[in-house]
């Protein structure tokens, strides 16, 4: 059986830095999801496995960094 690994500690802290025109919806409700709605707005969440399949998701549009 594999071994589950504990998802990792700390906060990561994530800015929306290029605007949502032209891309998917599904990629919209992602940032909705995260809790971004403005271009450059930063919000902070805990780093968890669930956060960063989201972020995994809209990568292109973010910029993250760890706290």
């Amino acid at each position: 059986m594999a071994k589950k690994t504990a998802p990792p500690g700390g906060m990561l802290v994530i800015t929306l830095t290029r605007s949502t025109i032209g891309t998917p919806y599904r990629h919209r409700l992602v940032l909705r999801g995260l809790g971004l709605r403005k271009l450059h707005q930063t919000v902070t969440h805990r780093d968890s496995q669930q956060v960063r399949g989201l972020i995994h998701k809209v990568g292109y549009l973010l910029k993250v960094e760890a706290r």
